[in-house]
């Protein structure tokens, strides 16, 4: 089995610490964001490592260099601290913060990303002992050894991208959405995406983007990174 397989089939079965109490159009909004926490987690691990080896352990050059990393994750914000803190009584509002410290560092790209995802909510994850039992589960599940997401671990193919527009699809079918409501369909998504021929330099907006699988689509289509994306979602919760 190769490596992609692996962390989708770890990425899909982690899902199951909300089958059966969350419904799928809510849970998804966690595990892809979860996705999202780790692998930005382990990527500034990876850079950080990768620095203190270049500048032969100087801390301060180090922190200087990671201040100007594209994505920036403040102390207390990365998925390791989230699971050294697995057992307080706090760990929804812990992870609540952790979003809420990465969205205001990096408000250029994430601004109003987290806004709807409350991992203290009673209404989605229940009371407080079985809401923390099961952010328990979910951190423990994205510690596997599977699922470390370090570049130097997973080299430069885009797994992360790869797990997403799985898991993606896994949550149209069992959400009896297959038909489009949230995702086109990857077959589709790739026609569509040679049909309209992207080029490097074009701005390609997606009016009902949904949960963006098309415009991905369209920038592997092109390949680098020379052109923008831009997407409409009237409903928010789809995204």
């Amino acid at each position: 089995m190769d490596k992609q397989q692996q962390i989708n089939d770890v990425a899909w079965k982690v899902c199951d610490t909300f089958r059966g109490v969350v419904d799928p159009s809510e849970y998804k909004n966690y595990i892809l964001t979860f996705l999202f926490l780790k692998y930005l987690s382990d990527l500034w691990k990876d850079k950080q490592e990768e620095y203190l080896k270049k500048f032969k352990g100087d801390k301060n050059k180090v922190k200087r260099r990671m201040a100007r990393e594209r994505f920036v994750l403040p102390e207390n914000s990365s998925f390791d601290y989230l699971y050294e803190n697995r057992n307080a009584d706090n760990i929804g509002e812990r992870i609540d913060t952790a979003l809420e410290n990465i969205e205001e560092a990096n408000k250029s790209k994430l601004e109003g990303v987290f806004r709807n995802i409350n991992f203290n909510s009673e209404v989605n994850l229940g009371q407080t002992k079985d809401r923390n039992a099961r952010l328990k589960h979910l951190l423990e599940d994205f510690s596997a050894k599977t699922l470390d997401l370090r570049p130097s671990k997973i080299g430069n193919a885009d797994i992360i991208g790869n797990t997403y527009m799985y898991l993606i699809s896994k949550f149209a079918s069992d959400a009896g959405k297959k038909g489009g409501e949230f995702y086109t369909p990857d077959g589709v998504a790739m026609l569509l995406a040679k049909l309209v021929q992207p080029k490097k330099g074009n701005r390609i907006c997606d009016p009902t983007c949904g949960s963006g699988s098309l415009l991905i689509r369209a920038a592997a289509e092109i390949g680098g990174q020379d052109y923008s994306l831009y997407g409409q979602e009237s409903n928010e919760q789809k995204c």
